[in-house]
C-alpha cells in the first residue's frame, strides 16, 4: 500500500497574521521562516493524527484486492472518492459502497461484484480521494492551536525536540494533549 499526495492544501489552517500574533513578532523579516515552520508543524501533526487538516487530493495504491473486500483509507476525514481504478480504468461505482463517515473511512466492495484483477502485480489498483475538513476556517480550533504552539516551540528553540521530565520528546506536552482526541488508530 502506497499513499501519495497529489494535490496539496491550497492554504494553511493558520494564517501568517495568526502565527505572527502568537509569536509576538511585529516585523515581516522572519515571514519565510515562520511560513516554513507552520507548514512543517501542520505536516508533522497530520502524520501524528493521520488526518488532513485542510482539503488535499491523495492517491492510495494497492497491489491486490484485500481479502476482506474492504479498502480502509489511511487518512480522515474523507470528503469524496473521485475514482477507484484498476490499471488506470475507473470501476463502475455500482461495484462498491462508500463508508466515508466511518473510522477508518472505507470502500466496501460488493459481495457478488466481479472485480477485475490488475494486470500489474505492483500498484495496479488505485483510489483517488479528497481528505480534509475543508478550507482553513473549517479546521478544528484545537488543531490550529497545536500548530501555533509547535511553530512557537520550534521558533524559540530551533531544534526538533526537547526534554520533559528527563525524557526526550518530539512534541511539547501541550501539543500532545491538544492532538490526542484527534489521533486515529493505526490500521
Amino acid at each position: 500500500m502506497t499513499l501519495t499526495l497529489i494535490d496539496g492544501p491550497a492554504e494553511e489552517p493558520v494564517t501568517m497574521d495568526e502565527a505572527r500574533a502568537h509569536l509576538r513578532v511585529d516585523s515581516t523579516s522572519d515571514d519565510a521562516l515562520i511560513a516554513g515552520l507552520v507548514t512543517a508543524a501542520r505536516t508533522m501533526l497530520e502524520a501524528e493524527t493521520r488526518r488532513a487538516f485542510v482539503s488535499q487530493g491523495w492517491q492510495l495504491t494497492l497491489d491486490a484486492w484485500p481479502e476482506t473486500r474492504r479498502i480502509n483509507l489511511p487518512l480522515a476525514p474523507v470528503v469524496s472518492v473521485e475514482a477507484l481504478a484498476v490499471d488506470g480504468t475507473a470501476l463502475d461505482a455500482a461495484l462498491y459502497d462508500l463508508g466515508l463517515r466511518h473510522d477508518p473511512p472505507r470502500i466496501a466492495l460488493k459481495r457478488n461484484a466481479a472485480l477485475p484483477a490488475p494486470d500489474d502485480t505492483v500498484g495496479g489498483i488505485g483510489v483517488s480521494f479528497t481528505a480534509g475538513y475543508g478550507g482553513a476556517a473549517a479546521a478544528p480550533q484545537p488543531l490550529k492551536q497545536a500548530i501555533l504552539m509547535l511553530t512557537a516551540h520550534w521558533y524559540e528553540n530551533r531544534m526538533a525536540g526537547g526534554m520533559e521530565g528527563g525524557a526526550a520528546v518530539l512534541l511539547p506536552l501541550g501539543v500532545q494533549h491538544l492532538v490526542a482526541p484527534y489521533r486515529r488508530p493505526r490500521l
